[in-house]
C-alpha cells in the first residue's frame, strides 16, 4: 500500500532528517501477495484476507512507531504524500530549531526557476516538512480522480487504512499527544495547497479520519457510561465510609475515559476547523461533495454533538451549490436524517428555512438530483407532519407525468402513499362496495386526480409511474370492469360519462403495460430487457387479461357502441390477447359475440380512429398460424363485400348523373363515409380483388380534368389509391412477367403526376396530403429491395426529376416557413382556447411536412443541396422546427461531410449574396444591420453542430473555409488581389468556424488564405477590417500571432511569420541556460501560455506531430517558414481563497497537439 519514491539525483541537498526513500514492511509485502495471488472465491472470503491485510499491516506500523516514533511518523507522511500522486521527496527539520517569524516565512509554495522544481514547506508539528516535485506533476491526473476499477479500488482501500490505522491505534498511542497532532498538522497544511491532488487527497483523509475518530468517540462514551453504572452499583455495596480497591478502580477507569473523551473532543474541534471550515466550499467540487458527504455521516452516527443547527446550516447552503455531485450529497445525507423518527424532531428549524429549497429540486437539471430529492420529500412526508402543504404536494403530484421514467417512480409513490392509498383501507370496506371496496375507493381517487389535473392525453405515463407502487389494484381489472357494466339501479352511485372515458383509457394503459412489460414511448430508450421473473408474471398477467376480456369485452363494446372515443380504446384490447385461449378454452362463441359487435360498430362509426382500430382488430384476429383463422376471415370478408357493395352502390348513382357531381350534403356525407371505412381497412388488408383501384383512380382524374369534386371525396380517394399500389408493389414475386411490371411502372408514374398536379388545389388539404402521399411514395420507389431481381427494381425504380424537386421544395417553403399574418381581434377565453388549439393543430401538420421532405434529404431522393433552403430558417424558426433541421443536419453530415459541409457554406452564401443585394453598394456592407447579424448567429450555430470531436469534423471544416476563402475573394478584379473583393465581409461569417480547426489545419487554412494575399498590401482602411478579424481568428493562440500586422500597417510576406517562443521546456527536472534578464523577460509570457491552455483539450489524446508527412503530401499548402514546434505543456495550479469560494475555475489542461499524420486529404483544399 505504501509505494516507494522514485529517487531524484539531481535535487538539492537537503537537512540531515531527510528520508530519500520508503521500505516497505515485508509483511505487508506478504500479505499483499496474498491478496493478489490467493485463490479467493467469494466477494466475502476477498473482503476478510483484505482487512487481515490491512490489519497487519497497521500493526506492523505501530510496533515500528513504538520504537522509533520519528522515523514511522516520517514513513506515514511520506505515505499520504505518494497517494497524491507526487513522485517527489519529503524532508524534514524539528521545528524546536526555528524561530517563530522564521517559521512564518518558511510557509511558501514556490516554483523554483533554478531547479525546475516545485516545492511546499508547512508545519507538521514537530516538525516543518519540505515537499519538493517536479514541475511537470500533472495536475488533472492523480490517483483519486483517476477511472477504472483499479483506482476506484485504491480510494476505497485509502479510505480503510485510515479507518484500521485509527482502530489499531484507540488502545494504545492514539492518546500520546504527538501522532495525532502530526498526522492531523500534516493533512491541514496539505489542505490548504494551491496543487489539487494535495488539497485532495489530504482533505478526502482528514474527513474519514474524523469520521473514525467519531466511531472511536463513540466507543469510549459507552465504556465511561458502563464504568459510571458500575461505579455507583459498587458504591451501594460498600458501608459507611469503608474504602474499596475496587471503588477506586472504576473511578480512576472513569477519569481515564473522560481525559480520552476530552482528547478525542480536541481531535474533532481541530480536524472541523482546520480542513472542513476551508474545504467544504472548495473550488473542486469533488473536494466540497467529499465534505458534505461526510457531514452527513457524522451526523448520523453521533446526532448528540453533531445534529443542530450549527453544522446542518452546512448541508443547507451546500443545497444550492452548482455542481450535481455536491448537491446530490447533501440530499442522500439528508435521507439518512429523516428516515430516523426519533431524529426529525430536532430538525424542525432546519426545515422551515430550507423546505422550499427541497422542494423546488425535483426540477433539478441533473435527473439523479431530481430523484433523491423526490425521494427526500417522500420521507418528509411520512415523518414530519404537515411538513409539505396542499400546494407543495400539488406540485409534486405532477412529477408523475414527466419522461424521466425514475423520477417519475419517485413521484408516483409519492402520489400513492400520499394520495390514493390509506392505512386501514385493505380493512375497512366502504359500503357498498362489496368484494371490490379497496379497489373501488383507490380507482375513483386516481380518477378524481386525473380529471383534476387536466393533462387528459396522459394516462400511460400516469399508469407508468404508479406501476412499481399501486400494480396490485391497477391488475384488478375484474373490479373496473365491474364498475363499467353495473348499473345505477344497484348503486346508488354511477359513474358519470367523464369519469367512465378516463376509466376505460386506465384500462387500456393498463393492459398496455401488463402485455409489453415496457414503459410508454417517450419515457425510456429502449426496450426494457425483462428478467426470467418478470417474463412469468407478464405470461400470467396476458392470460388473466385474455381470460377476463374474452367474455366481457364484447358488453363493454356492446355498451359503449355509440360512444366514438370510448369504443376506439376497447377496440385496442384485443391486440394484446393469447388468441390461443379461444380454441383451447372452446370460447367460439365469445369470439362470434366479439365479431359481430366490431362489424356493428364499423357500420355506425366513420370517425378514423374507430375504423382503424376495427380493422387493426380483425388483422390481429387473422393470423393464419391461430385455429381461429378461418372463422374471423370468413367474417372478415362478408365485412369488406358489404363495404364494397355500399359504395360501389354509391359510386354507380354518382357517374349516372349527367352533370357528374353531387349536389346533395347527405350523399356526400355518405360517400365520404363508405371511403373511409374502405380505406381504413385497405391499409391493414389487401383488397386488390375487389378492384378498387379502378374506382379511386377514376374520380381523382375526374378531378384533375373537371375541379369540381368535394374534399371529403378526394382525401380518401386519394388515401385508397395509395395503398392499392402499395399492395401491388408489395405482391411483386420474384420473376414477374415484363408486361405486369411495365404495367405496374406505367400506373405508379400516373398516381405521381395525379399527386403533382394536387399540389397546386385549391383546397389546402388536398395539397397537403398530396404532399404527404408523394413524399413517401417517392421515398419508397427509390429504395426498394431488389429481392435478386434487378430488372424489376428497374422499371420500378423511380426518382424526381428537378422539377419535381423544385415544385416540392417550394412547396415546403410557402406551407411550412411562409409566416401567416395573425390578426389581432378581440376574442374570448374560449375563442383564445381554441384559437390556441388550432394553432398547434397547423404547426403539427407543418412539422409533419417538412420532416416527409427532410427525409428525402436524408436519403439521397432529391439533391443535399436543397437543404441549404432548409438551413436558412434554422435561427428564426428553432422552437417550432430546431430539431427537425438539427436532425437533418446531422444525418447528410454522416451520409456525406464534405457535401454536408458545401451545403452549410452554399446556405451561408446564398444568404450574404441576398443580403448584399438589398444594401446600397456605395455603401459597402453593414456589419451592424440585423440581416448580417442573422447570418453571423447563423454561422455559429452551424458551428455547434460539429460538436468537441475536432478530429472527426476536421474535413468538414476546412472544407467550410476553403469554400469560404474562395467566395470571398471571388470576382477581385486585378491578379495581385490588391484591389478590394466585393465578398471580402464574408470572411467575417466564416471566421465563426474557426475555433473548431485543429493547430495544424489553422496553419493549413492560413497559407490558403495567403494565396490570395502574394504581395504586402496596404490595409489601414476599415474595409480590409474583415480580412484582418478572420486572419486573427485563424493565429488566434497561436505564435504567429505577433506577426498579425506590421509596425507598417503592412501585411508580412507570405511564408516569413515570426517564430518568437514564449514557452520553455524542460529537460531532466531542469531549465534551459538562460540569463536571468532573459528568463525574467519570459516571466509574465510564461504565464500568458498557460491561460491560453484549451478546455476542449480533455476528451482527446494527444496525438504525434510528423511535419515530414505533411510536406510530402500536401507541399503546396505547406509554406517554407511554416514547422511544427514542438513545446513542453505546462501545469498550473489553480488559486484556492482562503474563505473557499464555490465559484468555479477553469483549470488549466494539456493543450492537444493533433499530428499532421491526420492531415486533411488534399481534395479538400484542391482548387
Amino acid at each position: 500500500m505504501i509505494a516507494e519514491p522514485n529517487a531524484a539525483s539531481n535535487l538539492p541537498s537537503q537537512k540531515e532528517n531527510a528520508v530519500h526513500d520508503e521500505t516497505v514492511p515485508e509483511s505487508a509485502v506478504q500479505n499483499g501477495s496474498c491478496v493478489r495471488n490467493g485463490n479467493l472465491k467469494t466477494p466475502r472470503e476477498k473482503r476478510k484476507v483484505r482487512e487481515q491485510c490491512e490489519n497487519s499491516v497497521v500493526d506492523d506500523w505501530v510496533e515500528a512507531y513504538k520504537q522509533d516514533r520519528n522515523v514511522a511518523l516520517l514513513d506515514l507522511i511520506n505515505f499520504f504524500i505518494q497517494c497524491s500522486g507526487c513522485q517527489g521527496m519529503v524532508t524534514a527539520e524539528m521545528f524546536q530549531s526555528l524561530q517563530k517569524n522564521d517559521v512564518m516565512q518558511k510557509m511558501t509554495e514556490n516554483f523554483d526557476e533554478e531547479t525546475g522544481l516545485q516545492y511546499k514547506k508547512f508545519v507538521a508539528y514537530p516538525w516543518i516538512l519540505t515537499v519538493t516535485w517536479p514541475v511537470d506533476m500533472d495536475n488533472e491526473d492523480y490517483p483519486l480522480i483517476r477511472t477504472g476499477p483499479y483506482w476506484k479500488k485504491f480510494k476505497a482501500n485509502f479510505c480503510e487504512f485510515i479507518a484500521v490505522l485509527v482502530q489499531q491505534c484507540q488502545c494504545s498511542i492514539l492518546y500520546d499527544s504527538y501522532l495525532m497532532d502530526t498526522i492531523i498538522s500534516l493533512l491541514t497544511g496539505l489542505a490548504d495547497s494551491m496543487v489539487r491532488a494535495f488539497r485532495h487527497t489530504s482533505t478526502l483523509a482528514a474527513m474519514k479520519l474524523l469520521t473514525a475518530v467519531v466511531s472511536v468517540y463513540l466507543n469510549l462514551d459507552v465504556n465511561k457510561h458502563n464504568a459510571q453504572r458500575l461505579y455507583e452499583v459498587e458504591k451501594k455495596r460498600i458501608s459507611g465510609k469503608r474504602t474499596n480497591y475496587r471503588l477506586d478502580q472504576l473511578e480512576r477507569k472513569r477519569k481515564e475515559y473522560e481525559h480520552k473523551l476530552l482528547e478525542i473532543q480536541n481531535m474533532m474541534n481541530a480536524i472541523f476547523k482546520g480542513t472542513f471550515l476551508n474545504r467544504y466550499r472548495d473550488v473542486i467540487p469533488e473536494i466540497r461533495a467529499t465534505c458534505i458527504e461526510e457531514i452527513g455521516s457524522w451526523i448520523k452516527t453521533y446526532p448528540d454533538a453533531f445534529l443542530n443547527d450549527s453544522y446542518l446550516k452546512y448541508i443547507g447552503w451546500m443545497l444550492y451549490d452548482k455542481q450535481a455531485e455536491v448537491r446530490l450529497k447533501c440530499l442522500l445525507g439528508l435521507q439518512g436524517i429523516y428516515s430516523r423518527k426519533e431524529l426529525v424532531s430536532r430538525m424542525d428549524l432546519f426545515t422551515g428555512r430550507f423546505k422550499d429549497r427541497i422542494v423546488s429540486m425535483p426540477l433539478d437539471k441533473d435527473h439523479e438530483v431530481a430523484v433523491q430529492a423526490m425521494k427526500l420529500l417522500m420521507l418528509m412526508s411520512q415523518n414530519c407532519e404537515d411538513a409539505l402543504s396542499a400546494e407543495d404536494c400539488e406540485t409534486l403530484y405532477q412529477f408523475v407525468y414527466t419522461t424521466h421514467r425514475p423520477l417519475a417512480v419517485a413521484a408516483g409513490e409519492f402520489l400513492y402513499k400520499r394520495l390514493l392509498s390509506h392505512e386501514g383501507d385493505e380493512e375497512v370496506q366502504p359500503k357498498g362496495g362489496g368484494k371490490f371496496g379497496a379497489s373501488t375507493d383507490h380507482l375513483k381517487r386516481l380518477i378524481r386526480f386525473f380529471l383534476e389535473s387536466e393533462l387528459h392525453k396522459h394516462v400511460a405515463y400516469l399508469i407508468d409511474s404508479l406501476w412499481d407502487w399501486a400494480g396490485k389494484f391497477l391488475k384488478d381489472w375484474e373490479c373496473m370492469t365491474a364498475l363499467l357494466l353495473k348499473n345505477a339501479e344497484e348503486d346508488g352511485e354511477e359513474l358519470s360519462d367523464a369519469h367512465e372515458s378516463v376509466l376505460i383509457e386506465i384500462i387500456l394503459a393498463t393492459v398496455r403495460e401488463a402485455a409489453e412489460g415496457h414503459p410508454p414511448v417517450g419515457r425510456g430508450a429502449a426496450k426494457k430487457i425483462l428478467s426470467v421473473k418478470e417474463k412469468k408474471i407478464q405470461l400470467e398477467d396476458c392470460t388473466k387479461i385474455t381470460e377476463h376480456f374474452i367474455m366481457v369485452l364484447p358488453q363493454l363494446l356492446a355498451k359503449y357502441s355509440t360512444d366514438a372515443q370510448k369504443v376506439a380504446n376497447l377496440l385496442q384490447i384485443p391486440q394484446y390477447y393469447d388468441l390461443d385461449v379461444y380454441s383451447t378454452g372452446h370460447l367460439e362463441k365469445h369470439l362470434d359475440a366479439l365479431l359481430r359487435e366490431v362489424k356493428d360498430i364499423v357500420t355506425k362509426h366513420s370517425d378514423i380512429s374507430v375504423l382503424e382500430a376495427s380493422s387493426r382488430t380483425y388483422y390481429v384476429l387473422c393470423s393464419e398460424e391461430i385455429a381461429i383463422y378461418s372463422q374471423v376471415d370468413c367474417a372478415r370478408t362478408q365485412l369488406i363485400d358489404e363495404l364494397m357493395g355500399q359504395l360501389n352502390q354509391l359510386l354507380d348513382g354518382f357517374w349516372q348523373k349527367e352533370e357528374g357531381f353531387c349536389t346533395d350534403a347527405g350523399e356526400i356525407s355518405r360517400m365520404h363515409s363508405a371511403l373511409r371505412r374502405v380505406a381504413a381497412f385497405h391499409n391493414a388488408h389487401n383488397l386488390t380483388k375487389w378492384n378498387l383501384y379502378d374506382k379511386t383512380l377514376r374520380l381523382l382524374v375526374f378531378e384533375t380534368e373537371h375541379g369540381s369534386l368535394p374534399v371529403l371525396m378526394i382525401l380518401p380517394a386519394l388515401q385508397c389509391t395509395y395503398f392499392s399500389l402499395l399492395w401491388q408493389l408489395a405482391a411483386i414475386s420474384e420473376n414477374p412477367p415484363k408486361e405486369t411490371l411495365f404495367a405496374l411502372g406505367r400506373e405508379l408514374r400516373r398516381f405521381c403526376q395525379i399527386c403533382m398536379c394536387f399540389l397546386h388545389h385549391k383546397e389546402k388539404d388536398v395539397r397537403e396530403k398530396a404532399f404527404m402521399i408523394l413524399c413517401d411514395w417517392l421515398l419508397i420507389l427509390s429504395h426498394q429491395d431488389s429481392n435478386n431481381n434487378e430488372e424489376a427494381v428497374g422499371l420500378l425504380n423511380y426518382l424526381p426529376s428537378t422539377p419535381l424537386q423544385e415544385k416540392l421544395l417550394l412547396f415546403i417553403q410557402e406551407h411550412v416557413f411562409m409566416e401567416e399574418e395573425d390578426e389581432s381581434k378581440d376574442l374570448t377565453e374560449e375563442e383564445e382556447r381554441q384559437d390556441e388549439s388550432c394553432k398547434l393543430d397547423d404547426l403539427h401538420k407543418k412539422r409533419s411536412l417538412l420532416a416527409a421532405y427532410c427525409k428525402l434529404i436524408v436519403y439521397n431522393v432529391v439533391e443535399m443541396t436543397a437543404a441549404a433552403e432548409i438551413y436558412k430558417h434554422y435561427v428564426k424558426t428553432y422552437n417550432d422546427f430546431g430539431d427537425i433541421i438539427k436532425e437533418t443536419l446531422s444525418r447528410t453530415r454522416h451520409n456525406n461531410k464534405i457535401q454536408s459541409a458545401k451545403t452549410l457554406i452554399l446556405c451561408l452564401q446564398q444568404l450574404f449574396q441576398r443580403h448584399a443585394e438589398s444594401q446600397d453598394s456605395s455603401s459597402g456592407v453593414d456589419f451592424s444591420s440585423a440581416s448580417f447579424t442573422n447570418m453571423k448567429e447563423l454561422a455559429r450555430r452551424f458551428s455547434l453542430t460539429f460538436g468537441w470531436d475536432q478530429v472527426k469534423s476536421r474535413e468538414s471544416v476546412a472544407m467550410i473555409h476553403k469554400e469560404g476563402i474562395e467566395f470571398a475573394f471571388q470576382g477581385a478584379t486585378g491578379v495581385d488581389g490588391k484591389c478590394l473583393p466585393p465578398n471580402l465581409s464574408f470572411l467575417l461569417i466564416i471566421s465563426e468556424f474557426s475555433n473548431k480547426l485543429l493547430k495544424p489545419d489553422k496553419r493549413l487554412v492560413y497559407a490558403y488564405l495567403q494565396r490570395y494575399i502574394a504581395e504586402p498590401l496596404p490595409c489601414r482602411g476599415d474595409e480590409w477590417q474583415p480580412l484582418i478579424w478572420y486572419r486573427n481568428s485563424l493565429l488566434a493562440n497561436e505564435d504567429e500571432e505577433s506577426s498579425v500586422l506590421g509596425g507598417s500597417g503592412e501585411w508580412s510576406p507570405m511564408g516569413t511569420p515570426k517564430m518568437s517562443s514564449f514557452k520553455r521546456k524542460l529537460s531532466n527536472g531542469s531549465l534551459p541556460d538562460t540569463s536571468q534578464t532573459e528568463a525574467a523577460s519570459k516571466a509574465p509570457a510564461l504565464q500568458r501560455a498557460s491561460q491560453l491552455a484549451s478546455a476542449t483539450g480533455k476528451s482527446r489524446k494527444r496525438l504525434k506531430s510528423r511535419e515530414m508527412h505533411l510536406q510530402e503530401h500536401l507541399p503546396f499548402l505547406c509554406p517554407g517558414g511554416l514547422r511544427r514546434r514542438y513545446c513542453k505543456d505546462e501545469i498550473k495550479t489553480e488559486d484556492v481563497s482562503e474563505e473557499g469560494q464555490a465559484e468555479d475555475v477553469i483549470e488549466d489542461v494539456d493543450v492537444d497537439v493533433v499530428g499532421a499524420d491526420q492531415v486533411i486529404p488534399a481534395r479538400v483544399f484542391e482548387l
